[in-house]
């Protein structure tokens, strides 16, 4: 899996199935989980065997196939199969993709099965090259504004082709600018607490021979303010029509510190992922997640037998900190006041 290629497929559709790359076990092993019926779908979502927003839309709608074939096999009545289909649609409530990947194909289920399929697959390639688009946005506009000279790239959690159906979003964007011989560095954030950016996009920045170093989330701030980075580029989970965005726990701080130091802040993420019928972050509902997350590493207690934990799993960064939002089709400025609510963009 090395190299440029685009190899990593954290979903797949095996003809009567879903294959799913299960990142809970990256980087130590390469499983794979294969999905037959919506209750494992169900539990691989909330486990985050498969995460991230727009791999999340895909794993939904080619959920919408697997609820259809399991009501097939088991003789479920429509009311059984609407409310299977519902759970999977509801399985994470902050990203907004794994509803739509499901709203999206819920039409073609009167066709059948494979219609779904087909469906989900044909979102699963327009992911694919979107994310290409992305990637040759995002580097464009962070080339404009730096200056012909490598950069130093900071980035939290993983949006890479691990969270995505393929290529990746913010580490599309740092793939492109190592292709074009443009990265010298990249800081990985740990991404507690679940170490997203220590196991996944570590691992896949190794796969494709991009230098970088993992670093506590709680050194991202000083990294910044020292002037060791050029450019943060994250992801997102969903944004809103005024540009407020949510993207994982600790992201915010990233983006304060940028803008105390003047360095950009850049989110990449699929235009899907901007909900123009939220208005504005106070409106985007925050996931809280299990205690023993916070509490324990690797089943090990590592509070106080009786300690309660306080776990949302993402924040808002407001608009004003958002410098520029790279979607497929281009580049809004949100900061300078060009939000998703107010551009020309498809909806």
């Amino acid at each position: 899996m090395g190299g440029m290629t685009n190899d990593v497929r954290a979903v797949e559709w095996t003809g009567d199935g879903l294959r799913l790359l299960d990142q809970t076990v990256l980087p130590g092993r390469v499983e794979y989980l294969d999905v037959r019926d919506v209750d494992t779908l169900v539990d691989a979502i909330r486990r985050l065997v498969v995460r991230g927003a727009p791999a999340l839309g895909v794993a939904g709608a080619f959920g919408v196939a697997v609820a259809l074939l399991q009501a097939e096999r088991e003789g479920w009545d429509r009311a059984r199969r609407n409310a299977a289909i519902g759970r999977i649609r509801e399985a994470r409530p902050t990203a907004v993709n794994l509803a739509a990947g499901v709203d999206r194909v819920l039409p073609l289920a009167i066709e059948g099965a494979a219609a779904v399929a087909a469906g989900a697959q044909e979102l699963l390639d327009e992911d694919v090259r979107g994310n290409r688009a992305i990637g040759a946005f995002g580097a464009d506009w962070i080339l404009a504004r730096t200056g012909d000279r490598p950069l130093r790239v900071l980035t939290h959690c993983n949006a890479g082709a691990l969270a995505t159906a393929g290529w990746g979003t913010a580490l599309g964007v740092v793939r492109e600018l190592h292709a074009r011989g443009r990265i010298e560095l990249v800081y990985a954030d740990e991404t507690r607490p679940l170490l997203q950016g220590a196991r996944l996009t570590a691992w896949e920045l190794e796969q494709a021979g991009i230098p970088y170093v993992v670093q506590a989330d709680a050194a991202a701030a000083s990294t910044i303010m020292r002037g060791l980075a050029d450019v943060a580029v994250i992801g997102a989970d969903r944004v809103a029509a005024n540009g407020d965005t949510a993207n994982k726990i600790g992201s915010l701080g990233v983006a304060l510190a940028c803008e105390a130091a003047g360095i950009p802040l850049v989110v990449a993420a699929p235009w899907s992922t901007v909900d123009l019928a939220v208005p504005d972050g106070d409106n985007i509902p925050i996931e809280e997640r299990p205690a023993e997350e916070i509490l324990g590493w690797g089943g090990v207690k590592t509070a106080p037998a009786g300690a309660a934990a306080f776990n949302p799993a993402f924040d808002v960064t407001p608009a004003r900190l958002v410098t520029a939002l790279v979607t497929e089709t281009g580049v809004l400025e949100v900061s300078a006041g060009v939000t998703p609510g107010r551009s020309d963009r498809p909806s």
